[in-house]
């Protein structure tokens, strides 16, 4: 990875609506079922590592960051990212953010600098950090288990 300057922390403000930000009730009911941990490509992956033989500890909160997936004996992290939290191709799918924009850009760009931040933290200290978009596990889990199977 390359080093990037480290950037001051970007700030990120509350959803409430009394700062302006609005929603339905319906999307609040669909944003509620998004899940943070054991998300289907997290749980394909570590099936597929648990097949393998390979094994592991989740949400390992030893480690800095709470990898999803934790080899400990290799000192491998794995993070299962999902593309609009954690900004893949952000540059251009910003501009297709319609409402709550102000709330929407910061969150999305403060979570991209963590896990810069966290992968700098980790591997300064000795781990091999891997990750993963969702939808590269989901379209292509034996390619993700061989990279994994190569840091071992």
């Amino acid at each position: 990875m390359a080093m990037m300057e480290m950037q001051d922390k970007i700030h990120t403000l509350k959803f409430k609506e009394s700062l302006g930000f609005r929603t339905t009730e319906q999307r609040s009911k669909l944003m509620r079922k998004i899940r943070s941990r054991a998300t289907k490509p997290e749980i394909v992956l570590r099936k597929a590592l648990w097949h393998a033989g390979i094994r592991y500890r989740v949400n390992f909160g030893k480690v800095p960051g709470i990898p999803d997936i934790v080899i400990t004996k290799s000192r491998v992290a794995i993070f299962v990212d999902g593309e609009f939290w954690h900004g893949r191709e952000w540059n251009s799918k910003k501009t297709k953010i319609k409402s709550n924009r102000d709330y929407w850009i910061p969150k999305i760009e403060r979570n991209i600098q963590r896990d810069y931040e966290i992968n700098v933290i980790l591997e300064s200290s000795g781990w091999k950090v891997m990750r993963f978009w969702a939808n590269e596990v989901e379209n292509d889990l034996p390619r993700c288990l061989s990279d994994i199977k190569l840091k071992l």
